[in-house]
C-alpha cells in the first residue's frame, strides 16, 4: 500500500527554494506527496511535480503573534489532516512545527519536525522568545523524531531542555542543486575584487557590518567592489529600514543590485561571497557560492562555521565585528588570484561531500522510512 507523506511550510516560496529534493526523493522511492502551505506565485512548482497534491492553507501567518490565528490555524491542519489521512506528516518553519505538531498528535498521525533555523524569535530577547520556547518543548515533545539543519541548534534544544538527545538528530542543511550551481568561470581578468552579499535584507543577515567594513576596505583598496543582492523582506522584524539602504547606496561604498530571482550571474562575476550573519540553519548563499568554487567569509556562529575551513575555502570572523570582515576583506585581496581560485575549488568539494541537495534528502528520508 503507498504511503502517504504531508510536507508543511509556512509559503510556498520556501517549499520551491529549499524542500523539491525531498519531494523528488519521497516520490522516486514510490510514496504519494501532499504539500500544505499559503499559496504564492512559487505555485508554479507544480509545473514539474503534477503528481503532487498542493492544499491551500488560509490562517498561517508566519510573524503574527495573534493567538486567536494560531488556534484557526491547528483547526485548520485538524480538518485538512483527517480529509487528507497522511500516514506521516513532515513540518518545516515555526508555526507549523508547532501547530502541525500539536494537530498530528490529536489526529494519531506520526510527525517530524524539522527546525530550519532559530529565527527572529532566538535572536531576541523578549516575552516571544520565551513563549517560542515554550511552545516548541510541547511540539518536540508531539514530534516522533525532530531533525535539525545544523549540530548547534540541535544542542542549544537538548541543553534548554526543549527536546531529548534519542529523538532529535542534526543533518547539514536543506541541501544546494551542484548541478545548477555549478562553476561558471566569466572568463575576465579584473584588476578589481568583488565582494558580495546574497540574501535578504536583514540586519541580523550582517548587512550593517558588510557595509561598515565596505566603507573602510575601499579607503585603503578602492578599486574593489561591493555588491549587495537581495529584496528587503517587510515582514519581518529585523528588516532593514529604507533609509538605511538608501543613504547606504549613495555612501558609494556599496552598489545594490537588487532582488534576483537567479543569484548566479551575480556568483559567477563576484570573488568572494560574505555573510556575515548573526545564526543560520546552514546558510544556503554560501553553499551555493561554495558550489560556484567562490570563496566565503562568514562568521563563527552557527550555521555559517560548518561551511568553513579557515584558511582553505573562506574565513571567519566574529559576529557584529565589521573591524574584523575587514581584515578578512583585506587578507583576501592580497592573497591574490591564484590562491582564491585554490580556494574556491577546495569549497566546491566540501560541498560535493557534504552539502548536496540529494544526499540531504537521502538522509531525511532514511530519517522518516526508519519510523
Amino acid at each position: 500500500m503507498t504511503k502517504r507523506i504531508a510536507i508543511v511550510a509556512n509559503t510556498t516560496w520556501n517549499i520551491y527554494n529549499f524542500r523539491l529534493n525531498v519531494i523528488r526523493k519521497f516520490l522516486d522511492e514510490g510514496y504519494e506527496v501532499i504539500v500544505f502551505s499559503p499559496i504564492d506565485k512559487y505555485i508554479e512548482y507544480q509545473t514539474n511535480f503534477p503528481e503532487v497534491t498542493h492544499v491551500a492553507i488560509n490562517h498561517l501567518n508566519r510573524d503574527g503573534t495573534n493567538p486567536i490565528q494560531d488556534i484557526r490555524l491547528t483547526m485548520e491542519l485538524l480538518h485538512y489532516y483527517k480529509q487528507y489521512r497522511p500516514d506521516i506528516t513532515i513540518h518545516y518553519t515555526i508555526k507549523p512545527n508547532i501547530y502541525g505538531a500539536i494537530a498530528s498528535k490529536i489526529r494519531g498521525i506520526p510527525s517530524v519536525g524539522i527546525i530550519t533555523g532559530l529565527g527572529y524569535s532566538f535572536l531576541h530577547q523578549g516575552f516571544i522568545r520565551q513563549l517560542t520556547k515554550r511552545l516548541y518543548k510541547l511540539a518536540c515533545g508531539y514530534h516522533q523524531q525532530v531533525i535539525f539543519e545544523n549540530l548547534e541548534d540541535r544542542e542549544l534544544f537538548i541543553q534548554k531542555g526543549l527536546v531529548s538527545a534519542d529523538k532529535s538528530i542534526s543533518i547539514k542543511g536543506c541541501g544546494v542543486d551542484t548541478a545548477h550551481f555549478r562553476p561558471m568561470p566569466n572568463g575576465e581578468f579584473q584588476e578589481k575584487t568583488i565582494f558580495s552579499f546574497v540574501g535578504r535584507l536583514l540586519y541580523d543577515k550582517g548587512i550593517k557590518e558588510f557595509v561598515e567594513a565596505a566603507s573602510s576596505v575601499k579607503v585603503i583598496h578602492p578599486n574593489a567592489e561591493f555588491w549587495i543582492i537581495g529584496d528587503i523582506d517587510d515582514k519581518n522584524p529585523a528588516a532593514v529600514k529604507k533609509d538605511d539602504l538608501i543613504k547606504w547606496v549613495n555612501s558609494d561604498s556599496v552598489i545594490y543590485k537588487g532582488y534576483a530571482a537567479d543569484v548566479r550571474e551575480y556568483i559567477r562575476h563576484s570573488d568572494c561571497i560574505v555573510l556575515p550573519s548573526y545564526r543560520e540553519a546552514i546558510a544556503r548563499s554560501l553553499t551555493e557560492a561554495m558550489a560556484m568554487e567562490k570563496p566565503i567569509i562568514t562568521t563563527d556562529t552557527a550555521g555559517c562555521r560548518e561551511a568553513v575551513e579557515e584558511g582553505l575555502n573562506g574565513y571567519l570572523v566574529p559576529v557584529k565585528d565589521s573591524a574584523a570582515l575587514h581584515q578578512a576583506m583585506v587578507k583576501f585581496i592580497r592573497n591574490g588570484t591564484a590562491e582564491q581560485l585554490v580556494m574556491g575549488q577546495y569549497g566546491r568539494q566540501k560541498v560535493l561531500l557534504e552539502f548536496d541537495d540529494q544526499k540531504i534528502a537521502q538522509d531525511i528520508f532514511d530519517i522518516v522510512a526508519a519510523m
